[in-house]
């Protein structure tokens, strides 16, 4: 009768299965990595050397030397200044109104309410619509004689406002614009944050006498706070790359008197008509570079407000 093998007789099966398992997950992470070096770790490295390429020329690939010229060249230009300043007005406009918004949207949606879904409807609605309809859609509401803002703001006794047409009124219709199609997706992670809050703490809360605002103030924000960060972290990467927005407001213009040149724009710009890569790629980094240093502040904040709480 056969004597069955011990584990101590079978020396070269757990070795192997060592080893697959050890390269199991690569295999499974293969496909990935590979699309990831090649769509997106590639083409951040080739950029910045092109914008270390000075007169670099795109068909012959041929360029006079490396140096910083395209970076001196693009911070000495009063339009990528002017476009800097416009992109930071608009961060800094659009981001906090948004996130006020969206925090009390998906604070109502929360509360379980008549119509729920039809307002989720109605909030989630620009983010499967097409970017280059809403943006035509919001040219003919902005439309100084036909559009329905100013109508709405006639029944109030206020003339029409040249939203499109005059430099001034440019950029809150750039905003309003760019508010609204930031509101969904911070509406979602906000109301999936709220979801994820223990119902105790506002019981505990109800029972000690503590009232809407206070409880709102108190205990939802707070523990909110993660998701908060999250999302305007999030949404300060994509407002610092505002273009969607802008080319059909103003018919792939930078304004009504290119008021309004944003960072991409002047790199869609520079890559239009005579290509000036290098200029280009040297504007990509330095918008990189910015981005980067408010996420980690942002990051470095959040670690903070953390710390202090815990404290």
């Amino acid at each position: 009768m056969s004597r069955r093998a011990e584990p101590s007789e079978r020396p070269d099966s757990l070795p192997r299965f060592h080893r697959l398992s050890k390269i199991e997950p690569i295999l499974y992470l293969a496909p990935f990595l590979v699309g990831v070096i090649v769509f997106t770790l590639y083409p951040v490295i080739h950029v910045v050397f092109i914008s270390l390429m000075e007169d670099y020329n795109y068909l012959t690939r041929a360029f006079s030397r490396f140096g910083l010229g395209n970076y001196i060249s693009v911070l000495g230009n009063k339009y990528f200044i002017q476009a800097l300043s416009n992109t930071f007005i608009y961060v800094l406009l659009v981001i906090p109104i948004a996130t006020c918004i969206a925090l009390a949207a998906a604070n109502m949606l929360n509360q379980k309410l008549k119509l729920t879904g039809l307002f989720q409807t109605a909030y989630f609605l620009p983010m499967v619509t097409s970017v280059t309809a809403v943006g035509l859609a919001w040219r003919f509401m902005f439309n100084e004689r036909i559009g329905i803002v100013n109508f709405l703001l006639s029944l109030v006794g206020i003339d029409p406002v040249g939203w499109l047409t005059k430099a001034e009124w440019s950029m809150p219709a750039l905003v309003i614009y760019g508010i609204w199609n930031i509101l969904p997706f911070t509406i979602i992670l906000l109301l999936a944050g709220l979801q994820s809050v223990n119902p105790m703490f506002y019981t505990a809360a109800r029972v000690d006498g503590s009232k809407g605002a206070r409880i709102f103030f108190k205990i939802t924000v707070p523990l909110l706070a993660p998701t908060i960060m999250l999302t305007t972290i999030v949404n300060t990467i994509s407002a610092f790359k505002v273009f969607n927005e802008l080319f059909p407001l103003f018919k792939g213009q930078a304004g009504p008197f290119y008021n309004l040149y944003t960072v991409v724009y002047f790199i869609y710009e520079q890559m239009s008509g005579k290509p000036r890569l290098g200029r280009a790629a040297s504007a990509a980094m330095v918008l990189f570079a910015v981005i980067l240093a408010l996420t980690l502040i942002q990051l470095l904040i959040q670690r903070r407000w953390r710390g202090t709480g815990k404290g």
